[in-house]
C-alpha cells in the first residue's frame, strides 16, 4: 500500500531525530580508564543492590545517609617527673603530657604550673612563685642546660626558700640522661647569685641531694585509684634498707602491712617495690604509708603518706 507523503515525511524526521539523539549523548574525548576488578555479571551488577550493601548501616539496620567517620587516633602521651616540696624536703610527682621533642621545657612547665589540688591538700607545695615565666631552655653538647626564667623567680626570696627553688628545677631537669647540670639565667642574663644566694654553676643533683627525703614514693600517686593488690615502689635510704608499708582505710585504721628491702640502705639510696594485699567492703578513700620502723621502739618514722582511693 502506498503511504501518503505526509506520513513518509514524519517517519523520516523521527528516524533522523533518534539518530541525532543517540550520537549527541556521548561526550567527546577519552572514555576514561578501564575499571579495575574486572566485569560483573548481570545478576550482581544492580547499582541499587551494590550501593545498599556497601553503605554503612545505623543501629537499627537501615543504611546510613553518611559514611562512618574514621576513629581518631589518640595523641601519644609521655610521663615526666615534676619535683615539688613537702615538709621542707623535695617531693616527686609525675605528669602526663602530649608527646613532644621539647621534654625539658614540658617538665619545667609542669613545675611552674604548681601542684594539683589533691597534692596541695596532701601538703605538697612549690617554692617557686606563681607566675614565674620560662623564657627559654638551651642544652649544650656537654649536657649543661641553661634555664632562662623571668624575674618573678627571685621575688620574695629567703635563705630557706631559694635553695629549695633551685633544687626543684635541678631535679626536674636532670631527670633526662642527656642533662647532667643546670645553669640559670634571669631575663636572658646568666647569673651566679639568685636572690642573694650564691649559686655554683652548673648545679647538679649531687649538690642538692641533702633536700631529698629518706623515702620517696613513686607509685602510687596522690589521689590515684588503686586496686588489690597495690604495688608500692620508690627509693629509700633507711636503716638496713628495710622499708615498711601499710594501708589505712577511710577511718585511719590499718588494714594491711608488709615490708621489703631496698637495693641499698644505711647511707645509700636504693630502689624498692612490693605488692601489698588489702580488703575493704566498699570503695573508699584511704592512704598508703611508707616508713622506717624505729630501731629503738618500732614506731613509724620518716613517714611518707600518700592519700589514695581504695577500690573494693
Amino acid at each position: 500500500m502506498k503511504l501518503p507523503p505526509l506520513v513518509l515525511a514524519s517517519a523520516g524526521l523521527l528516524t533522523v531525530g533518534l539518530l541525532t539523539a543517540g550520537c549527541g549523548a556521548a561526550p567527546a574525548g577519552s572514555l576514561g580508564p578501564v575499571p579495575s576488578g574486572g566485569t560483573t555479571s548481570s545478576s550482581s551488577a544492580s547499582p541499587t543492590a551494590s550501593s545498599t550493601a556497601s553503605a554503612p548501616r545505623s543501629a537499627d539496620g537501615e543504611p546510613s545517609s553518611a559514611p562512618a567517620s574514621p576513629t581518631p587516633t589518640p595523641a601519644r602521651q609521655i610521663s615526666l617527673q615534676a619535683w615539688f616540696t613537702r615538709g621542707g624536703k623535695l617531693f616527686l610527682t609525675e605528669r602526663t603530657v602530649p608527646a613532644t621533642p621539647r621534654v625539658a621545657r614540658a617538665a619545667i612547665g609542669s613545675v611552674l604550673a604548681g601542684p594539683s589540688a589533691a597534692e596541695y591538700a596532701a601538703g605538697v607545695r612549690s617554692q617557686i612563685p606563681a607566675g614565674t615565666a620560662l623564657l627559654g631552655v638551651r642544652i649544650s653538647g656537654g649536657g649543661i642546660a641553661t634555664v632562662d626564667l623571668g624575674s618573678s623567680f627571685v621575688s620574695g626570696t629567703s635563705p630557706a626558700t631559694m635553695p629549695l627553688r633551685i633544687a626543684q628545677l635541678v631535679y626536674t631537669i636532670t631527670q633526662f640522661p642527656t642533662v647532667r647540670g643546670v645553669r640559670f639565667a634571669i631575663n636572658g642574663q646568666g647569673v651566679t647569685v639568685l636572690g642573694g644566694v650564691p649559686v655554683q654553676s652548673p648545679q647538679t643533683r649531687a649538690m642538692e641531694s641533702g633536700y631529698l627525703p629518706a623515702i620517696i614514693v613513686q607509685s602510687p600517686a596522690i589521689g590515684e585509684q588503686v586496686s588489690n593488690p597495690v604495688t608500692v615502689s620508690g627509693t629509700a635510704d633507711v636503716f638496713e634498707a628495710t622499708v615498711s608499708i601499710r594501708v589505712l582505710d577511710s577511718a585511719g585504721h590499718e588494714i594491711a602491712r608488709t615490708f621489703t628491702t631496698a637495693t641499698c640502705g644505711t647511707g645509700c639510696r636504693g630502689n624498692y617495690s612490693v605488692p601489698i594485699n588489702y580488703s575493704v567492703p566498699r570503695t573508699q578513700r584511704g592512704a598508703i604509708e611508707v616508713f622506717e620502723s624505729s630501731a629503738e621502739n618500732g614506731q613509724a618514722i620518716k613517714v611518707q603518706r600518700i592519700p589514695v582511693t581504695l577500690i573494693a
